[in-house]
């Protein structure tokens, strides 16, 4: 496994993180098993993979209490790992969940957090999303006084477009920055990415392979994935299919090329993919080994922006 430190902080953290959406995410995913789950996340710190990605909203609740029991029953001292989750998400509400940035709201979900994580501090903390109303002063202002505290050791944002991202940075040192991209969405490219890189942000991407497109399992003929229309889906296909001989060339997988062309990136520091089971943890474990050359890269660019992958 490689290391690098998460910006603003000495912390090292593996490229190759661990998304555990897919562990106790029932309210996200369908059939999830929570034996494989935990299976999954401990062979993925067995592989060296210590950057560990959970939410408060996933389940909800679920996954930081299973991904706090494997972290009380597995043979690796607590400050090798750097464990990342995120709050500013109510659920249990009347009409359903609600974004929610209030100062107080912010404290106890930290709290419950640490709780459901069975630790005494949380390495990185994002506010989840922005609810609009509450000024980054006070919500990200509260995140300082937790840091100052001792219950976090650095902040980070996630799901914010530019502007807000300058906001948040104006109030103290962001550590990290997440929000989706991947080789079909690169949105980020135009402004988000390049402040990050500039101001030493740490971007960590949210669903690298695309929700599976980038597994190379899809073909057409297919059902068409959730908000996909059917040309797009076929187009990402397409352009999926022109990889794959690269991928085979360099003797890995689509989605582990999918994540080396991320970790190419000038700003992504770590990627965090999902999985089910310990051969997942195995499988995207190698993609911290496969690196990419100029003309790779080139080519690569050149059939993405041929198949009109989204950058603005």
């Amino acid at each position: 496994m490689k290391y690098t430190t998460l910006k603003k902080t000495d912390m090292k953290i593996s490229t190759i993180g661990v998304g555990t959406n897919k562990i106790g995410g029932h309210n996200i995913f369908q059939g999830l098993d929570e034996s494989e789950g935990k299976a999954f996340l401990r062979e993925a710190i067995h592989l060296g993979m210590n950057f560990i990605d959970t939410a408060d909203i996933y389940g909800p609740a679920r996954s930081e209490e299973l991904v706090g029991e494997v972290l009380q029953n597995i043979d690796v001292k607590r400050e090798d790992l750097i464990v990342a989750t995120k709050g500013g998400v109510q659920w249990g509400q009347p009409g359903g969940n609600r974004k929610n940035n209030d100062p107080a709201y912010l404290r106890s979900a930290v709290e419950d957090s640490l709780k459901r994580l069975q630790l005494d501090y949380i390495d990185l903390y994002y506010l989840h999303w922005p609810d609009n109303v509450t000024p980054f002063s006070e919500s990200i202002g509260e995140l300082v006084k937790l840091k100052e505290e001792g219950k976090i050791r650095a902040i980070g944002v996630s799901n914010l477009p530019i502007e807000q991202l300058k906001e948040a940075a104006k109030v103290t040192e962001i550590a990290a920055m997440q929000s989706d991209y991947n080789m079909f969405d690169r949105t980020v490219e135009k402004d988000v990415l390049p402040f990050c890189a500039e101001n030493q942000i740490s971007f960590i991407p949210c669903y690298p392979l695309a929700s599976g497109l980038l597994g190379g399992k899809y073909k057409v003929g297919d059902p068409v994935p959730k908000g996909l229309t059917e040309e797009q889906f076929h187009q990402r296909i397409e352009i999926a299919d022109k990889l794959k001989p690269i991928a085979s060339k360099k003797g890995t997988t689509l989605a582990n090329l999918a994540l080396a062309w991320l970790l190419a990136q000038d700003g992504v520091d770590s990627v965090i993919p999902g999985g089910r089971g310990p051969d997942h943890a195995r499988g995207t474990a190698k993609a911290a080994d496969v690196s990419l050359s100029a003309e790779e890269l080139r080519v690569i660019n050149e059939i993405l922006t041929q198949g009109k992958t989204t950058v603005s």
